[in-house]
């Protein structure tokens, strides 16, 4: 049965704001903590208190020292007393409450996670309208200490199966975040004051070798770099930044730095996915002479798109269709979007969510959202959701499946979160012995979530961006990216 609810907050491409355009999909969220709070509903108690009490369910299984998820945890907090329309809140009650959150932070050692940190309570900050003078007062300067932390992240940091391969991809990444953080309170004027942040942040993508990485986090780099209307320094100065990365992707093969995977994927998944998010990028920049720099680009999306596996396109379908969206191509791209949105999202009954926790695991959340988006959540299924959210145990078959289970269940959190059916996560199932999916998966963590590392941040991110939705339905998108304009759609 076809689940039925009335929370959806969008019913097609056309409803979708600014910033949902650029940050549509759930990795720069959930991976990279940007973008989150998007799709804004009505303060709601009961989500409000099991926010919180999933924050102190975790409380219980991560030590005090792990810094990111006791911050998090009061971030969340912050953000909910600040929404609740009954809390009312003083000026004094905020700055205490910043006190704590700033503590917290500071305390988190590794400073690309601090700086992330840091920029999603910008980010907060400017979503819930509060008064940027409680961050910049006197002697206090937070946007200054946390664009400070960028010198602080070196490269090659990441532990995963392409360890050697990402040189600076963090610190481009941390730029990114600290480009739109900056921009939403305001203040983007201070990134190339002095000292250019802009342009030291784009002379870092001769410093990521992996063409995968590059081109992937370089596109999401450019996108901010155009929102913040400094365009500029990719395009006019001695060097043309944006045409020089699609250069290094084509060069892919010659490199010979394709990324690894945690489940094998084919030869094209590689390309198709840093080709789609520099689709967006060229339509953030409104340059459509780049879709033919030296190739027909959506020719080659087109191409690889059917050159990759059914299940590789559930996670790109929804990079495709956003990006022809922004260009202004995609009743061009794909007259019958519909068919496309069938055959795309209707590959769940072909896909087991539990054999792994990125191919199969991430796939039904990116066919949750491409129906979304699409206006098309008549595709979704009881059956389906069922499906998915009897699925964390069996991650259990490999240790490498248990550790990294946070990853799936954040993008859940945030897909279930949208089309309003978040109840489930919280309601006991059968599969759990009467506990609800997400009680489980806390209380099966490894002991002080060390196994989990970094993943377990993921959660941190759903449950606070979870929490940034309650601010309010009618909560207009902040000036940074209501005044941005798509000029190709």
């Amino acid at each position: 049965m076809t689940i039925v609810t009335a929370d959806v907050p969008v019913t097609g491409l056309a409803d979708l704001t600014n910033e949902s355009r650029m940050i549509a999909t759930p990795w720069s969220r959930m991976v990279r903590g940007i973008g989150l709070g998007q799709y804004p509903v009505d303060y709601d108690h009961l989500m409000a208190e099991r926010i919180r009490a999933t924050f102190d369910r975790l409380a219980t299984k991560v030590p005090d020292a792990d810094a990111y998820t006791a911050f998090s945890g009061l971030l969340a907090d912050f953000i909910l007393n600040v929404a609740d329309p009954g809390a009312g809140l003083s000026r004094a009650d905020m700055e205490r409450a910043l006190d704590r959150m700033w503590g917290a932070l500071r305390a988190e050692r590794n400073p690309y996670h601090r700086l992330t940190a840091g920029c999603i309570l910008l980010d907060a900050f400017a979503k819930l309208d509060i008064d940027r003078g409680l961050l910049i007062d006197g002697e206090t300067d937070v946007p200054a200490e946390i664009l400070a932390i960028l010198d602080q992240i070196e490269p090659d940091r990441i532990q995963d199966e392409n360890h050697g391969r990402h040189g600076h991809y963090e610190r481009l990444a941390a730029s990114t975040a600290v480009f739109l953080a900056f921009g939403q309170l305001g203040i983007e004027d201070r990134l190339i004051g002095e000292r250019n942040h802009v342009v030291a942040a784009l002379h870092l993508l001769d410093k990521i070798p992996a063409p995968f990485f590059r081109g992937r986090g370089g596109s999401m780099l450019l996108s901010a770099i155009c929102v913040l209307g400094y365009e500029r320094f990719i395009f006019d100065g001695d060097r043309d930044y944006l045409q020089e990365t699609l250069d290094y992707l084509d060069r892919a093969d010659e490199v010979k730095n394709p990324p690894s995977f945690p489940q094998p994927m084919s030869d094209d998944f590689p390309k198709i996915y840093p080709l789609l998010t520099m689709l967006n990028a060229i339509a953030m920049s409104g340059r459509a002479q780049y879709l033919t720099y030296r190739r027909d680009r959506l020719a080659e999306a087109r191409q690889l798109l059917t050159a990759i596996t059914p299940v590789e396109r559930t996670h790109m379908g929804l990079y495709y269709l956003v990006a022809l969206y922004n260009l202004g191509r995609l009743r061009e791209q794909v007259p019958d979007v519909d068919a496309f949105v069938d055959d795309v999202v209707g590959q769940w009954g072909q896909v087991d969510p539990g054999s792994d926790f990125f191919l199969n695991g991430i796939a039904y959340p990116y066919l949750i959202e491409t129906a979304m988006v699409t206006g098309r959540t008549d595709l979704i299924t009881d059956t389906m959701l069922d499906r998915l959210l009897d699925s964390f145990p069996d991650l259990d078959r490999t240790s490498e499946g248990q550790a990294n289970r946070p990853y799936p269940l954040s993008y859940v959190v945030t897909m279930l979160g949208e089309i309003g059916v978040a109840d489930r996560l919280f309601a006991p199932r059968a599969r759990y012995g009467g506990m609800s999916p997400l009680n489980w998966a806390i209380d099966h963590l490894s002991a002080d979530a060390v196994g989990e590392g970094s993943r377990l941040y993921m959660l941190d991110h759903a449950m606070v961006s979870y929490a940034l939705r309650l601010r309010g339905a009618n909560r207009k998108e902040t000036e940074l990216f209501r005044k941005f304009r798509f000029r190709l759609a």
